[in-house]
């Protein structure tokens, strides 16, 4: 079974490590130092180096992870015509998740998911590609995964979205009890919570419609309620 182990780097970015008994692979990792202390003591391989999406905060421990080790970058298109990345006999999936940017995905394996900037933990990325239409559907593809998957994001922004959810809804009550469970040593959360606090998985709740119907914004589809809730600042 292989696990997964979360780093911190700059003022809010995440690495992570998926690993097992002897290989590892690593994903936005610019925790450099803190991936090797746990590679030497661990005394794992790191066989891959790769990316949620190519944007410079995610990709600048590349250069000294390869230099270092003799590990492979596994680049988007690489990723994509694979299908999946073998480790220890075991496929972590990808998901092509555009929306952030059009080259986004997610890596699912053994009930966790690393989002990048797709999925945050309480909200979502920007739509730096310009295309709402493909990250709804990213989001909607996200939404069927099990409830209780565990949600590894790009960035710790948990108290702004917090903020931001709290706005919109004044009344749910699952905020508090998402902050009270935040720890910023180890940042995540299940699709189960995300649908409680994210606004962004939850269009299609009352709450929700009620609030766009006030604003006068357009609600009557699914889609106009995810365009909707894009527009609100």
């Amino acid at each position: 079974m292989l696990k997964v182990k979360q780093f911190r780097y700059n003022l809010d970015n995440l690495s992570y490590l998926i690993y097992g008994e002897n290989q590892a692979l690593a994903i936005d990792g610019g925790a450099i130092k803190e991936i090797f202390s746990f590679i030497e003591s661990r005394n794992l391989n790191l066989l891959f180096v790769t990316n949620t999406h190519k944007h410079p905060d995610h990709t600048s421990g590349n250069s000294e992870l390869l230099n270092r080790t003799n590990a492979r970058l596994l680049r988007y298109e690489d990723i994509i015509n694979m299908g999946g990345i073998e480790l220890e006999g075991q496929i972590v999936n990808v998901y092509k998740t555009r929306g952030h940017t059009d080259d986004s995905i997610c890596f699912h394996v053994d009930g966790i998911l690393i989002s990048g900037d797709t999925l945050f933990n309480g909200t979502i990325g920007n739509c730096f590609s310009g295309n709402l239409i493909n990250f709804y559907h990213s989001i909607k593809k996200l939404m069927t995964l099990s409830v209780d998957t565990i949600v590894y994001a790009g960035h710790d922004y948990v108290h702004d979205a917090m903020n931001f959810a709290r706005k919109l809804e004044p009344d749910n009550k699952y905020i508090n009890v998402f902050l009270n469970n935040y720890r910023s040593e180890h940042i995540f959360s299940t699709i189960m919570d995300e649908m409680k606090v994210n606004p962004y998985l939850r269009f299609n709740e009352k709450s929700i419609i009620r609030l766009l119907k006030k604003n006068g914004l357009p609600c009557h589809t699914e889609w106009e309620r995810w365009e909707s809730l894009m527009s609100i600042e």
